[in-house]
C-alpha cells in the first residue's frame, strides 16, 4: 500500500509561555532584551505561546509585538487567554489560538541516557546533551554553557550557565563542587548571580524546582 503524501496525528510538544504584563512594546522590547542576553543561544528560534491574561485593553500592539519577537529569532505560534477582541486581532495576523489547562500531569520523558564530558568547559563553549543527563568532570568556565534535557552535574567549579531540564522536566536538577554561575535555569525558571547570593547559595550546591520558583541546598563538601 502506498504511504500517503500527509497524515495529521496527535502530538505534544513543550512550549515556553511569555507573559505580558505591559502594554508598552518600549517596555516589553527592553526587558525581552534583557532576558535574551543572558543565554541567546538558548532562546533562538524558540517557539512560544504569548499569555494575554493581564491584557485588559483592546488597543494592544499584538502585531507590534510579534514584530518585536519575530525580529529577535523568537517564533510567536499563538496566544492564550486573552480578550475577544484580542483573539480576534491574532486570528486576523494569523496567530492560533491556544487554551490554557491545568498543568499537565503526565511527566516528560525521563532521560534515557548520561553523557559525561571529561574536560573544563571554557568560554564561547556550549555543550547540549539532547534527552540526557549531563555530566561535567572538570569546571564550566565563564561565558560557557552546558544545557541538558535531564539533570546536570558539574565535578568542578561553575561559572558560567547550567541550564537543566531544557525541554520542560521539571524534577531536573544542577549540582555544583563549587557554584559561582552567571544563571542557573531548570524547565525555563532561572536565577542570575545576584539571585545565588540573595538565596545563600552554598559553596557546594543542587538547585531544584519546587513550584514556579527555584531553590538551592548545601551539599556536603
Amino acid at each position: 500500500m502506498q504511504t500517503p503524501s500527509l497524515e495529521l496525528k496527535g502530538s505534544s510538544f513543550t512550549l515556553s509561555v511569555l507573559h505580558i504584563n505591559s502594554d508598552d512594546m518600549a517596555v516589553i522590547a527592553a526587558e525581552l532584551d534583557a532576558k535574551l542576553a543572558i543565554a541567546p543561544q538558548f532562546f533562538i528560534g524558540a517557539p512560544l505561546v504569548v499569555n494575554l491574561s493581564a491584557i485588559q485593553t483592546s488597543n494592544f500592539d499584538i502585531l507590534g509585538l510579534k514584530e518585536i519577537l519575530t525580529s529577535r529569532q523568537l517564533v510567536i505560534v499563538g496566544i492564550t487567554n486573552a480578550s475577544a477582541e484580542l483573539t480576534k486581532q491574532a486570528k486576523a495576523i494569523g496567530l492560533a489560538t491556544v487554551k490554557s489547562g491545568k498543568e499537565s500531569s503526565s511527566q516528560p520523558q525521563l532521560p534515557k541516557t548520561t553523557q559525561i564530558v571529561k574536560q573544563n568547559v571554557r568560554s564561547g563553549q556550549q555543550i547540549y546533551a539532547k534527552n540526557a543527563d549531563l555530566i561535567i568532570v572538570g569546571a564550566v568556565g565563564n561565558g560557557a554553557e552546558v544545557i541538558a534535557d535531564g539533570s546536570i552535574h558539574i565535578y568542578g567549579t561553575l561559572r558560567g550557565k547550567a541550564m537543566a531540564g531544557a525541554s520542560g522536566d521539571r524534577q531536573a536538577v544542577i549540582m555544583a563542587k563549587k557554584l559561582e554561575a552567571e544563571l542557573v535555569s531548570i524547565a525555563g525558571q532561572y536565577w542570575l548571580t545576584e539571585n545565588l547570593q540573595q538565596n545563600g547559595a552554598a559553596p557546594s550546591g543542587c538547585i531544584r524546582l519546587e513550584g514556579e520558583s527555584l531553590t538551592v541546598e548545601s551539599l556536603p563538601l
